[in-house]
């Protein structure tokens, strides 16, 4: 893909957007814009680009009239909304237009009409692993203590299951244990999951986080953190499995600390 010259974010909580922000500066794109939305992005990414637009869950008809006269030529989505704010959403007409016309309501129908509607502007929305190759996992153990040998089982056996939940679109992530399913990610997040799953595990559940078959890459990529570490840690998982190639690791270094000083081994599965 040719580096646009004016690249729009549209940014949702976490790191995620700063770490696209910077990849974006050192591949080369001259000027960045973002559409922040209250009580999700970090103010401070402000700070990181060179213009921001400040709008609420569920003002399409204000996005996309930002990054139109932005000039910006290529889209990217970085970063998560919080299930809760979703339930939260106050549509405007352009969002409701939107959302009628769907017969199928979720994450991917959504975003895929948004990207829809960008590319209708002259913004089409380029993949969210762009300027990201530093932050892609790598396969093998990454972070953390050696695996016991009997883990490989349930690293096997979990990815096999969190792949086929994923492709029923119910989630990214399950908990096992001893080859038993102890708890599937659906709306209320992976870290609720985790906490799930972890007390079930009592200390020896194994988490799974993958892509989900054929992922349009434009959003939805999985994405781990510090936050992921801690969650596990705090609820007693010390294995993760993670899909080389297709998985983003944020604050890679403090990920790597975290991951030391809890002994919870970072995985990569695949090529």
């Amino acid at each position: 893909m040719e580096t646009p010259e004016t690249l729009a974010i549209i940014a949702g909580n976490g790191t995620y957007p700063f770490a696209m922000a910077h990849g974006a500066r050192k591949a080369g794109v001259k000027r960045i814009v973002a559409v922040g939305f209250s009580g999700e992005t970090r103010e401070e990414l402000a700070r990181e680009v060179d213009d921001i637009a400040w709008l609420r869950v569920g003002q399409l008809g204000k996005l996309l009239a930002y990054i139109e006269k932005s000039g910006a030529r290529a889209a990217v989505m970085a970063g998560q909304i919080a299930p809760k704010n979703l339930f939260d959403l106050r549509p405007d007409f352009k969002t409701l237009f939107l959302l009628a016309k769907l017969k199928r309501r979720n994450a991917e129908t959504i975003f895929r009409a948004i990207g829809d509607e960008l590319e209708g502007i002259g913004c089409p929305l380029i993949p969210a692993t762009t300027f990201m190759e530093d932050h892609l996992a790598g396969s093998g153990l990454l972070f953390g203590p050696k695996l016991k040998p009997r883990v490989g089982d349930d690293l096997r056996f979990g990815h096999e299951i969190a792949r086929e939940v994923a492709r029923l679109d119910i989630g990214q992530t399950v908990l096992v244990k001893n080859g038993t399913v102890l708890a599937v990610e659906g709306f209320e997040g992976t870290n609720e999951c985790i906490k799930r799953g972890g007390a079930l595990g009592r200390g020896g559940a194994v988490m799974v986080k993958v892509s989900k078959p054929g992922q349009d890459l434009r959003f939805d990529v999985p994405v781990v953190g510090p936050i992921t570490i801690e969650s596990c840690a705090a609820a007693g998982v010390h294995v993760i499995g993670i899909e080389a190639g297709h998985t983003i690791i944020l604050e890679r270094q403090h990920v790597a600390e975290l991951a030391a000083k809890n002994k919870v081994a970072l995985f990569g599965l695949g090529e």
